[in-house]
């Protein structure tokens, strides 16, 4: 029984020392009612007030996406894209997928000569987020539209305090060379190129006037009347490749999510094109062959046994997986008996070279910013909501006019087709560019249910780290019971089978693990550097309480009613 309280190149997910909040307090927060866990403290409270009033999870869920648009810049958006995993009360779950998508005139080769950057008018792709919400409220939401985005418009156009993370944020992309868009460094720097201090108010009167045309018009008014217009405006100025037409014809999709058992738990997660749901099912899956509790959370034993597991995982990822409307996934990769024929390969006294898991494959030699949320109401409905711009503050681009920042999200797309690098470059045919194709993710918003009901509901940003972070949190709560702000503040593992590199992120508090994973023939590395943002919410299964953990890792509240 679970107790109740008392890791082209894509790195874990670094949050720059200069930029780094200072630690918050951890604390686990109780509630009977309705619980928000986020990384921005203004946006948590904006959703809590939504479950006050009466509103759905998923209610709360639109309002504080919105919110974060404002107060999370860095990932917080309707420039951007995602996946909305949604559990009603005596339903199976659903995910809503509003990934973005690769613009008409987008080419296969677009990445390949190396002129297209990630900063680039070139490198987004069509926003997903508003017609995602959109479409998530229209079928589980009870408040008016207008109501969940109103609170948005005010933070916006009335502004709101700044507090140290957000302020340390702001200071390092400002500060950064590559930041080179004017309207980026007029809508978020200060006069006379001061630093942001905690206290200071930020008001950004475009994005203002954008929320309050989508309150009003809802999601059309963002894909096909004026803002598309700003869009297509601003694309046409910088070169990029996104037109009305293409704004037009965005649709977002309701899809079956990925769905697994793990040790009488039900596991579910988002499907293609994202790969956090088959990549979490195929990892717990052959985990399952194997006795973890008895060894200790951090024996070599277990730890070995999770690197492997993500190895075989990560691997399939790049051999198979792309937007299902393009290449189907093979169903195995999900069955309980293509895990057991690879927990079997498994040495379980030394590693496995990454290079022998896909012969097939032929090799060569050669950041992200994403945010996770997690609701629940007093019903039992639970969201668990990753969405992203990909990079820190995404392009680094602001539409002129409307104020709000563009995603990179094409950079997602395997760059240059036919290479696959030791060093980390994966260039598979599943996910080329082409156009309306949407690009493959890691976002891994997951529900966990038993007998029906919800009792985990986590994610976390971080590339390619994000499912390897939820397998920790979900593997530390599962298989060794522990108390939800453990499970998140637990040191975290990754390995994405190249570079074939395990990157430990809790050398300090144990210290002989490195060492003894090295004799086990693992390249293994200590990093400095932060894995994921994990806001997690936990159900007590005795008293139906909801226990609410925000990750302090960057920067978060819990907040219940």
């Amino acid at each position: 029984m679970i107790r109740t309280l008392p890791l082209l190149l894509v790195p874990i997910f670094a949050i720059p020392s200069a930029a780094r909040p200072e630690p918050q307090t951890r604390v686990t927060v109780e509630a009977k009612n309705g619980m928000v866990v986020c990384v921005s403290p203004p946006a948590a409270d904006v959703g809590v007030a939504v479950l006050k009033k009466g509103g759905t999870a998923v209610d709360a869920a639109v309002a504080v996406a919105v919110a974060m648009a404002v107060t999370w810049p860095e990932a917080g958006n309707i420039g951007g894209g995602g996946f909305m995993m949604v559990g009603p009360p005596g339903q199976e779950p659903v995910c809503i997928d509003y990934r973005e998508t690769a613009p008409t005139a987008a080419r296969v080769d677009l990445f390949a000569d190396g002129t297209v950057k990630a900063f680039d008018h070139r490198a987004a792709g069509i926003p997903g987020t508003v017609r995602g919400l959109a479409l998530a409220h229209r079928k589980f939401g009870k408040l008016p539209w207008k109501d969940l985005v109103w609170p948005a418009v005010k933070l916006a156009e009335d502004g709101f305090v700044v507090d140290g993370a957000l302020a340390g944020r702001l200071n390092w992309v400002l500060a950064s060379a590559a930041t080179t868009n004017a309207e980026f460094r007029r809508v978020f720097g200060k006069r006379e190129g001061a630093e942001w201090q905690a206290g200071d108010v930020l008001v950004q009167k475009d994005l203002g006037r954008t929320l309050r045309a989508i309150a009003e018009g809802g999601p059309d008014a963002f894909y096909t009347a004026d803002l598309a217009k700003l869009l297509e405006k601003e694309m046409k100025a910088g070169g990029g490749l996104i037109t009305a037409a293409d704004l037009a014809a965005y649709k977002a999709n309701e899809r079956k999510p990925v769905q697994t058992t793990y040790r009488g738990y039900d596991v579910y997660g988002a499907p293609p094109p994202s790969s956090g749901g088959v990549g979490l099912a195929e990892m717990l899956n052959i985990l399952e062959n194997f006795d973890l509790k008895s060894r200790g959370r951090w024996s070599p034993e277990v730890t070995h046994l999770m690197i492997e597991a993500m190895k075989r995982a990560y691997c399939d990822r790049a051999r198979y997986l792309g937007d299902p409307d393009f290449v189907a996934p093979p169903g195995h990769l999900i069955s309980k008996e293509y895990a057991k024929k690879l927990a079997v390969g498994i040495n379980l006294v030394r590693a496995t070279r990454g290079e022998t898991l896909a012969p097939d494959i032929e090799l060569g030699e050669g950041g992200d910013s994403t945010t996770h949320f997690s609701v629940i109401d007093r019903d039992g409905m639970a969201v668990s909501n990753t969405y992203t711009l990909e990079n820190a503050f995404g392009s680094r681009i602001v539409v002129r006019g409307a104020g709000y920042i563009l995603n990179n999200e094409m950079t997602d797309f395997n760059p240059k087709p036919g290479k696959t690098t030791r060093g980390g470059q994966i260039g598979t045919t599943p996910n080329l560019v082409a156009p309306g194709k949407r690009m493959l993710s890691s976002q891994t918003p997951t529900l966990v249910l038993k007998g029906g009901r919800p009792v985990l509901m986590t994610g976390s940003p971080g590339g390619r780290t994000i499912i390897n972070t939820v397998a920790c949190v979900v593997v530390n709560v599962i298989d060794f019971e522990m108390p939800v702000r453990d499970a998140v503040d637990a040191p975290r593992l990754h390995h994405q089978w190249f570079p074939d590199v395990v990157r430990f992120e809790g050398a300090d508090r144990h210290p002989g693990l490195v060492a003894k994973l090295k004799t086990m023939g693992h390249t293994a590395t200590v990093t400095g550097t932060k894995q994921g943002d994990a806001h997690t919410i936990w159900v007590d299964p005795k008293t139906g309480l909801y226990h609410g953990a925000a990750d302090t890792r960057l920067d978060g509240k819990a907040a219940g009613y």
